[in-house]
């Protein structure tokens, strides 16, 4: 048995909190420093750029003479024509991606199907148009493509224009069946084991359940993929497509090629691209934003 000792038996200084002999360190408030957001672009900032250019060429054009029409009435005098020439780029861009989407969203779904042929056939296209640069697919399509197909002895002429139209589209179609196939993979695969339950096949699973949840995971990255085909549609004009590109070196050269023509006219080749695009990527911002997948 253990002895129960008393009070008056315990130690002297039992139970007495010693004098801590170093002082604790005092923690100071935590300071939050603020977040600093990077600058966003406004329609301002494009407007500003384009006075900050005629301005700079304007000095250029009175160091040259007033003999001339200065760079800024060149553009309004040749506005309507390069205007036409930038709709040309805008069709373009748009008839790529619709042939690009159309048969990227086949190609996404080829690279999901159980058959290990067609996934493998599917899977080797897409990494090599989605590989390969689009300048080189372009002069491939220009160069291999005749320029005129008899079907039952019907002449169907095929224009530069239709030529780069199908070259552009191709390197679209792998990238949009990338987007294709990444959306369907980021869905819980417990969609599809409910859907199974249900006693649906595979097909009506992907068309009926499946893609109609994929539409606002794609549409972000396919408004990338668009922007990204309507400022590349600028190198047509390497192939000989009449579109802004061509049309303003052909103002330039009617203008006599003068130097100080040069940065007005292609600053306004710019512009116009930048003020197409940008609202695009801003749009595309407030899309990702609202769609996020919690």
């Amino acid at each position: 048995m253990r002895e129960k000792r008393s009070i008056s038996d315990r130690p002297e200084g039992w139970g007495e909190v010693p004098e801590a002999r170093h002082v604790l360190p005092v923690l100071h408030p935590f300071r939050v420093t603020p977040t600093r957001f990077a600058p966003r672009l406004r329609a301002r900032h494009g407007l500003l750029l384009g006075i900050c250019a005629a301005l700079v060429a304007s000095s250029a054009w009175a160091q040259a003479g007033a003999a001339m029409l200065s760079p800024l009435a060149v553009i309004v005098k040749w506005a309507p024509l390069l205007l036409t020439g930038f709709a040309f780029n805008i069709a373009i861009s748009l008839l790529a991606m619709l042939i690009g989407t159309v048969a990227g969203v086949g190609l996404g779904i080829a690279m999901l199907s159980e058959q290990p042929i067609l996934r493998r056939v599917a899977w080797g296209v897409t990494q090599f148009f989605r590989n390969a640069p689009w300048l080189v697919l372009l002069f491939f399509v220009m160069f291999l493509v005749p320029f005129q197909l008899t079907v039952l002895g019907i002449r169907i002429p095929l224009p530069d224009w239709v030529k780069a139209t199908f070259g552009f589209s191709l390197p679209v179609m792998a990238n949009v069946a990338e987007v294709v196939r990444g959306a369907v993979r980021s869905v819980p695969t417990t969609q599809w084991e409910a859907a199974e339950s249900l006693a649906f096949t595979r097909r009506q699973i992907l068309w009926r359940i499946i893609l109609p949840q994929c539409v606002k995971r794609m549409l972000p990255p396919w408004m990338n993929i668009y922007a990204l085909v309507a400022m590349a549609t600028v190198q047509a004009s390497i192939v000989g497509v009449s579109e802004m590109l061509t049309l303003t070196a052909q103002v330039h050269a009617a203008e006599g090629g003068r130097p100080e023509l040069f940065a007005p006219l292609y600053g306004f080749a710019l512009l116009c691209f930048f003020l197409y695009c940008y609202p695009i990527d801003r749009w595309t911002a407030r899309m990702e934003r609202r769609f996020q997948i919690r």
